[in-house]
């Protein structure tokens, strides 16, 4: 209908028994609907259901290492990193110190910064290795790319979408 005047807007809404909606209160000037408020309420909690349902869930694994750790039992927690990466989910690497073991904090991030150079084409280091006490912890995020590989497997879209977007301009008041 274009732009109207809000008091010729409410008299078109209460002419043909229906409400005045305001669905776009940040455009200027604000686009308003004439619609049965009861259903836009309704529509709005389908959509934002829907968001939700469709919203990545970070999920946070964590793996523990000790300083004197094995070669075997490494590649083994290296492998299970590479893993969880690829999966698209964070990595949060301790590794526990016991005894005179906090005296060589070294071996620690060594081992860390061997860990990140070696799972660096999966993952990046989101957070640098922090002493927290007897350990030390580092968290490391898996590449956009992999990220949306997997967000990718479930989408299939409808079309719906755009004719939505196209059928809501001609109801503008």
């Amino acid at each position: 209908m274009g732009i109207v005047p809000l008091e010729r807007a409410l008299q078109l809404a209460a002419d043909v028994d229906l409400d005045l909606v305001e669905v776009a209160p940040m455009a200027r000037p604000p686009v308003c609907k004439l619609m049965d408020f009861g259903k836009f309420k309704y529509e709005s909690a389908l959509k934002a259901r829907e968001a939700r349902r469709n919203q990545q869930q970070t999920v946070i694994k964590e793996m523990k290492l000790r300083p004197k750790i094995d070669s075997h039992d490494y590649e083994t927690k290296k492998g299970h990193v590479v893993r969880f990466l690829k999966a698209g989910d964070k990595v949060k690497v301790t590794i526990m110190f016991r005894g005179r073991e906090q005296s060589r904090p070294e071996l620690g991030f060594r081992l860390l910064r061997k860990l990140e150079e070696e799972v660096a084409e999966v993952g990046f280091v989101e957070s640098s290795a922090k002493q927290d006490g007897r350990n030390m912890i580092m968290v490391l995020a898996p590449h956009r790319s992999t990220k949306a590989a997997v967000g990718r497997k479930g989408d299939e879209g409808t079309g719906a979408e755009a004719e939505e977007a196209v059928a809501e301009p001609s109801a503008q008041a």
